[in-house]
């Protein structure tokens, strides 16, 4: 599994946000993947290659052709990170609702 900087790296860009979300339809080969966008076939490789990194999607070949699919599970990694958070802003209402109940007696 890719460390979360990847994937975080890899969600950063507009361009590769696009690109997911276009993958969330169907499978893209790079061409089809760079008729949606005003760069480069090498540029498009570019992107799909951080993507990839970061575990967001998967690369298959398919004779002279590379197929790209999204991996749903590839955003598991920020989920994880996130829920950090979670914990903390529970724990802050918690503490602020003990409070206020404190308050109302």
């Amino acid at each position: 599994m890719p460390p979360v900087q990847s994937t975080f790296r890899a969600l950063a860009d507009p361009t590769r946000r696009n690109i997911l979300v276009m993958l969330r339809d169907r499978d893209l080969t790079i061409a089809e993947v760079a008729e949606n966008f005003d760069m480069t076939r090498a540029a498009v490789k570019k992107h799909l290659t951080v993507l990839s990194d970061g575990g967001l999607i998967t690369v298959r070949a398919s004779g002279r052709e590379r197929i790209n699919t999204l991996n749903p599970k590839g955003v598991n990694p920020v989920v994880d990170w996130l829920k950090v958070f979670d914990i903390f802003w529970d724990d802050r209402l918690a503490t602020l609702k003990s409070e206020i109940e404190k308050d109302k007696t």
